[in-house]
């Protein structure tokens, strides 16, 4: 079985749109106190939710919602020190679904910022060569929604390789600056054979880096 990459964990749930910064205390690669830092608003309770729908959705890890502690503070309010803050707010996938008609197929991927969500669209053959690539296209369609600096975005290829014991997926995207384009790379570990996932996790590793962080 997989090994749990806490810090990973932690990346993962600091995309949740109302937190601000997690800090996870665990036993090995067990999590034994989860400490949440968020923005007032939403209830409480609703956050702890949230935070184990992640956790077994993208990890297939059950939490205990006894181990989750959240801290909603006012923005203009001192953090507590213990607890990195993640500043720059980041989209997040909600969805990805695909449907076959024939010989084409139709994916859809939603991305989330904090309330606002867009859904991507990519049509292409059902041919197991162009599955991956049309939902990095999707992915990229999504992201020219949230972020208008998105449309110098073009995936250049997508695919999920080997990398020993992990399937691993690595999109590549052009950025287009008149004259000039820029091929960027992001991956992903394919977790519970969620390949789809992986691909779009992929896209917004590579194009985080470089879009405008929101604010």
């Amino acid at each position: 079985m997989e090994q749990l990459d806490l810090s990973e964990l932690e990346r993962e749930l600091c995309r949740l749109p109302d937190v601000t910064g997690v800090r996870i205390v665990g036993d090995g690669d067990q999590p034994t106190e989860i400490h949440v830092l968020a923005r007032p608003g939403k209830p409480a309770k609703q956050i702890v939710r949230d935070v184990q729908s992640v956790a077994l959705a993208s990890f297939g890890l059950e939490l205990d919602r006894r181990i989750v502690s959240v801290v909603q503070l006012e923005a203009a309010a001192p953090t507590v020190d213990d607890v990195e803050v993640v500043a720059p707010r980041r989209p997040i996938i909600l969805g990805i679904t695909s449907e076959a008609s024939g010989l084409r197929t139709l994916v859809r991927v939603t991305l989330g910022i904090d309330e606002i969500e867009a859904v991507g669209f990519a049509e292409g053959t059902i041919a197991s060569t162009a599955r991956h690539r049309l939902v990095a296209s999707a992915t990229v369609d999504a992201l020219r929604q949230l972020i208008p600096s998105a449309e110098c975005l073009d995936v250049d290829s997508a695919q999920v390789v080997r990398i020993g014991v992990n399937d691993v997926a690595v999109v590549t995207v052009v950025a287009v600056a008149p004259p000039d384009e820029h091929v960027i790379s992001g991956s992903a570990v394919v977790r519970l054979h969620q390949e789809q996932d992986a691909v779009a996790r992929a896209v917004l590793d590579a194009t985080n880096r470089r879009l405008p962080r929101l604010g």
